[in-house]
């Protein structure tokens, strides 16, 4: 005979499933069809669940937003720490370096295409904004970092600056990269690299 305590741990791991499931459904969609275009009917369909049983979990389709710009930002951290996790980063080989950083956040927006439908439109709601602050900040502070022992020579504003240019880099050309073909997808990563060391290059110390 199943507990009295059992069952409701049954039933939140029942729900945190659904939710689960919910989130990777509107990823699908949101990467398919644009945050503005997506449906909360979209978003059920995509799951397969009744709009009814969506609004159980999620009131709106911005608070479906909202829960998956959550795992994306923690998703995101974590991607960020194996890019700038080791001690030696700054002193490695400049081609080792970006293989290090490139390749898991390359990784990353790979494995969520909906990442990007969130997070790159001009008119991100505040909510939204308020999620990616931190995730924009820290991996700016981190390029930064970096560059202020492989760049010694820069000035404070110019390691900033040349930061935020490499963030841009990497930014502008993700999408090509999560859009090819998987066949032609180490290609495009070779190129994004090739650019980012044509800028890197002649800072490096």
């Amino acid at each position: 005979m199943e507990s009295e305590e059992a069952r409701p741990r049954r039933r939140q791991a029942r729900g945190e499933r659904r939710m689960s499931e919910i989130l990777d459904a509107a990823a699908a969609v949101f990467a398919e069809q644009g945050y503005e275009k997506t449906t909360t009917n979209a978003i059920a369909a995509a799951a397969g669940i009744s709009p009814g049983s969506l609004y159980q979990f999620f009131r709106s389709k911005e608070a479906v937003a909202q829960a998956l710009a959550d795992r994306f930002t923690a998703q995101m951290r974590d991607a960020h720490g194996e890019a700038f996790a080791p001690a030696d980063l700054a002193a490695r080989d400049l081609d080792d370096l970006i293989d290090r950083v490139v390749d898991p956040l390359v990784a990353f927006n790979v494995a969520n295409p909906g990442f990007k439908a969130l997070f790159a439109r001009p008119d991100m709601p505040p909510g939204l904004a308020t999620a990616a602050g931190p995730i924009q900040s820290a991996l700016l502070g981190r390029v930064e970092a970096i560059l202020t022992v492989r760049a010694p020579r820069l000035s404070s504003s110019e390691r900033t600056r040349s930061a935020r240019v490499l963030v841009q880099i990497f930014q502008a050309m993700t999408p090509v990269v999560v859009a090819a073909a998987e066949e032609e997808r180490e290609a495009e990563v070779r190129e994004l690299k090739k650019v980012l060391r044509g800028y890197l290059a002649p800072l490096d110390g």
